[in-house]
């Protein structure tokens, strides 16, 4: 994967656009347009503040599927999708909660998206939607079906699980790459917000690295103004969400003097 043609420069920092609860989920307010206002606000934000790309995710659906999504959820993350895309001129991705990896490739082939986030693309996770297995054959042959240029960043050991199975990260890391075939690799925290553990990092590096393919490695939680000069010095790229929102709630707006300190942090290794 070559970040610079994906997102137009190295060590990129993609923004969330975290969504509303959309219809049919429990905590959806009953406005379809004002879901949308506030995906368009929130992407102009973090292009205003200096982002590289936004990767838009149903953050608000909980409690979430565990794989496939209803196809009234695929159209409602479509139609957001193609507003966002039409509000800022930067590449944007799609993540559909919990692992419906071939419903956010759909909705990024339609919209002319980028790239997608795939929480489980390989292996096997325990979550509160129960257990998660990877679909990676089914995700790759989607896009080959759909002829879709979209790359596949994947989470190694994802935040909100735990392993069901003792493997060593490095392994799973190399594997997620020379088996799963992903086109990127992302490590988080336990937790959304919370910062990725620095051995988790360096041994899912260390896989990337004893891999066949040259493939980056994103962090995709806990990376904040203060920390994403050093996170950098590893890292290729940072995929970054509460700490640009207001008073740091990840279901808050984001703010864009909050993304511009975070973005001018991580600029001074870029």
């Amino acid at each position: 994967m070559d970040v610079e043609a994906v997102f137009g420069r190295e060590e990129p920092v993609v923004g969330m656009v975290h969504l509303p609860a959309l219809p049919g989920s429990p905590g959806y307010g009953g406005d379809r347009e004002a879901v949308r206002e506030r995906a368009r606000a929130d992407a102009a934000a973090l292009a205003e503040g200096g982002c590289d790309a936004v990767l838009v995710e149903n953050y608000g659906d909980a409690p979430y599927h565990p794989e496939s999504v209803p196809t009234h959820v695929v159209a409602e993350m479509a139609a957001v999708v193609e507003s966002v895309a039409r509000e800022v001129d930067l590449p944007h991705g799609v993540n559909v909660l919990r692992n419906d990896a071939e419903s956010a490739l759909s909705v990024a082939a339609a919209t002319g998206g980028s790239f997608v986030r795939v929480n489980v693309h390989t292996g096997t996770r325990a979550t509160d939607q129960g257990l998660l297995e990877g679909r990676a054959h089914r995700t790759l042959r989607l896009r080959e079906r759909l002829d879709a240029d979209v790359a596949v960043l994947a989470d190694v050991a994802v935040k909100h699980s735990g392993a069901v199975a003792d493997r060593d990260l490095a392994r799973l890391a190399r594997e997620t790459v020379d088996r799963g075939l992903a086109d990127g690799l992302v490590v988080s925290g336990p937790t959304t917000g919370e910062a990725a553990d620095g051995d988790h990092l360096r041994r899912v590096l260390d896989g990337r690295d004893d891999a066949t393919r040259d493939v980056p490695v994103f962090v995709g939680s806990g990376v904040t103004a203060d920390n994403a000069p050093d996170l950098l010095e590893l890292a290729d790229g940072l995929v970054v969400g509460t700490a640009l929102k207001r008073a740091g709630e990840t279901a808050g707006p984001v703010e864009r003097e909050r993304v511009r300190a975070l973005v001018e942090g991580a600029g001074r290794n870029r």
